[in-house]
């Protein structure tokens, strides 16, 4: 079927860059909002690249230190920034709603028109966290990452990018002109699904009642520790540890069987519905798994039941053997794949415009 928008703006944008006017050539500021770290950056468009950006100044915040976005935008532009800027864009673990950002997870409500008043925007621009990284999926984001199973090179086709921290995370690349188009998702507000007996047991301590438990209440860094709490109380055990990171390294130095336990079913579920989501979207270009805390165990993902419990069984075994998983860190890639996407917006806007003028 034809594309309905090929011979109008996305023509233009992708066939007559030169005509495209009104792309940010002025510093602009991109930031990766998660619920623990902030990632800002001042950016610019990037010459001779279509849709790159350039960056100007970067800083990493912990988001706790600050009691509002704005007042943690401000120490950026303060330290960083030496004429005003007037544009942004936020990548935000969570989606757009209106002039506020649905989620728990964040450390405070983010309204953009508070932000555009205290800090003097023009422009604030947002998009989902997972949906930038997957912006960034053509550049560093898939280039630099760790082989976890399936064949050893990136694939063709949809790709998805996955990645469990303060909540859970997915996005998926699909190709196509222009850079193709990414999905954003949910994906960790999805059911919980319990694969093993224990699981079940896990699952029926969370909900004694039953009802609604989303994947990301295990699948995420609470959720491990919530997983490692549960198994404690169902052993009759005191928890020894009271942090994600402490039951990893307890995991790694095999010093606590509650916190191996525990990580062996966050890797499993993890294989899950990374699996399930590659068949939602027949990912045969690779499955991204995101994040520092995935790297910094990635020896425990290796040996875990995720490569098991990904390939799944029967006919699903045959398609998810072929797709490459790799464990990536995604860093400044956020930061990133927001500020391609903001260059991008913009061009197809300018492009719509031109072509209503022509």
């Amino acid at each position: 079927m034809a594309n309905p928008l090929r011979g109008s703006a996305l023509d233009v944008a992708i066939d007559h860059p030169d005509r495209l006017a009104g792309i940010p050539t002025t510093p602009f500021l991109a930031a990766d909002i998660g619920g623990t770290h902030a990632r800002v950056a001042l950016m610019r468009a990037a010459r001779g690249e279509s849709h790159g950006a350039e960056t100007l100044a970067y800083r990493k915040f912990v988001c706790a230190d600050y009691p509002k976005l704005s007042e943690l935008l401000r120490a950026f532009i303060d330290a960083e920034v030496q004429a005003p800027v007037k544009h942004c864009v936020l990548a935000c673990a969570g989606q757009p709603m209106g002039d506020e950002v649905a989620n728990d997870n964040l450390a405070w409500p983010i309204r953009l028109s508070e932000l555009r008043q205290v800090l003097a925007l023009e422009d604030v621009a947002v998009l989902n966290d997972f949906e930038a990284l997957g912006y960034a999926l053509d550049g560093g984001l898939a280039r630099g990452g760790r082989h976890l199973c399936g064949p050893g090179t990136h694939g063709h086709g949809p790709s998805l990018v996955i990645g469990p921290g303060t909540g859970l995370g997915a996005a998926a690349r699909i190709p196509g002109p222009n850079g193709g188009l990414v999905v954003t998702t949910e994906a960790g507000q999805m059911d919980f699904a319990p694969n093993s007996v224990r699981e079940r047991e896990i699952l029926a301590h969370l909900a004694p009642n039953g009802g609604y438990v989303e994947f990301e209440r295990i699948v995420s860094g609470p959720g491990l520790l919530t997983t490692y709490e549960t198994l404690c109380a169902l052993c009759g055990e005191s928890p020894k540890h009271t942090t994600p990171e402490a039951v990893t390294a307890a995991a790694s130095a095999c010093s606590d069987a509650r916190a191996a336990e525990a990580v062996e079913i966050f890797c499993a579920s993890l294989g899950s519905l990374a699996g399930n989501l590659a068949l939602a979207f027949m990912a045969t270009g690779g499955v991204y798994l995101a994040g520092g805390f995935l790297s910094s165990m990635f020896e425990l993902l290796a040996h875990s039941a995720f490569e098991e419990r990904f390939l799944h069984g029967r006919s699903a075994h045959a398609l998810l053997s072929q797709v490459p998983v790799w464990v990536t860190e995604h860093g400044r890639h956020g930061v990133l794949g927001a500020a391609r996407w903001y260059l991008r917006r913009n061009a197809l806007g300018n492009a719509m415009a031109s072509e209503r003028v022509a």
